[in-house]
């Protein structure tokens, strides 16, 4: 016999150490994919001490009313490492955005169009930025200030002195510079019926070059689905630093589709080209941000 103590248990084993019947603990497989038991030679499962705290953790959300997959996207994102940044996170969670890059000029035409829409639409819901230098802020806070008019929370992140929760205005929440978000130029509209999400990155060595010389990595999605992912790593980095301003976001997003039409596919494909087009003839200066 196997002994439970070195961390492998059976079905039996597991469900009378987190109360879960063997007979759920199979359907919740078979139907979520979750938990996943190592199988011996013979096909018999075995558990980890992973897997125990796991499953007592789904069942003590399922108790207090999440769904089944809410719980466990709960549990398994718990599980994973925090990314260093919302460029790093969207790159590993959605494989299907494909980045371009784009001289600065371009990248400050794209954020600009999806802050312009928003301010029209005058939706909730969450708009954050993180624009590197407080200098680019300051650029922007006008416009940031038409956004904070409608949003039910606007944050941005650069290397601000403190932090500081203006009334009628984005809540600057400072970064260190050894921060991998804080090379990053980010933009979050997480609102009802106008999702976006733009997230940049500069490599370092691009800090010598003139300013409209600078390059920059682009993801962009229009797909509610890539959009809450990206809020949710941008929660996750937050907390790092700012955790008082992260537990704040949750409550403002609201319910979220994961359904993609095949023409929100084509749109946000289409733009993508479009823009990847335009970027490449774009060599005029660019404007500060």
């Amino acid at each position: 016999m196997i002994d439970p103590a070195n961390g492998e248990l059976t079905t039996a084993q597991l469900a009378a150490r987190t109360g879960v019947p063997a007979g759920t603990l199979r359907m919740w497989e078979s139907r979520h994919g979750f938990p996943t038991p190592a199988r011996l030679p013979g096909g018999h499962r075995r558990y980890s001490d992973r897997d125990l705290e796991q499953v007592r953790e789904v069942a003590r959300l399922r108790n207090e009313g999440l769904s089944m997959p809410a719980a466990i996207e709960q549990v398994q994102r718990a599980a994973r490492p925090v990314p260093a940044s919302v460029f790093a996170g969207l790159r590993e969670l959605h494989l299907e955005v494909i980045p371009a890059v784009l001289p600065k000029r371009a990248v400050l035409g794209l954020t600009h169009a999806l802050e312009d829409e928003y301010c029209a639409r005058a939706a909730r819901g969450l708009i954050l930025g993180s624009f590197q230098r407080e200098r680019f802020y300051r650029h922007a806070e006008r416009r940031w200030a038409e956004l904070a008019r409608t949003a039910s929370l606007v944050i941005a992140v650069a290397d601000f002195d403190q932090l500081r929760q203006p009334q009628d205005r984005a809540i600057e929440v400072p970064i260190a510079a050894d921060q991998a978000m804080a090379r990053e130029w980010t933009l979050i509209v997480d609102a009802p019926g106008t999702p976006a999400c733009l997230a940049a990155w500069e490599h370092p060595s691009q800090r010598e070059l003139a300013d409209d010389e600078r390059r920059f990595e682009v993801l962009w999605s229009f797909e509610p689905a890539v959009v809450r992912s990206a809020s949710q790593v941008a929660t996750e980095v937050l907390q790092r630093f700012a955790p008082e301003i992260a537990e704040r976001i949750p409550a403002v997003l609201a319910p979220t589709s994961s359904a993609l039409t095949p023409e929100l596919r084509f749109a946000s494909a289409l733009t993508h080209r479009m823009v990847g087009y335009l970027g490449a003839i774009l060599d005029a200066p660019s404007g500060g941000r």
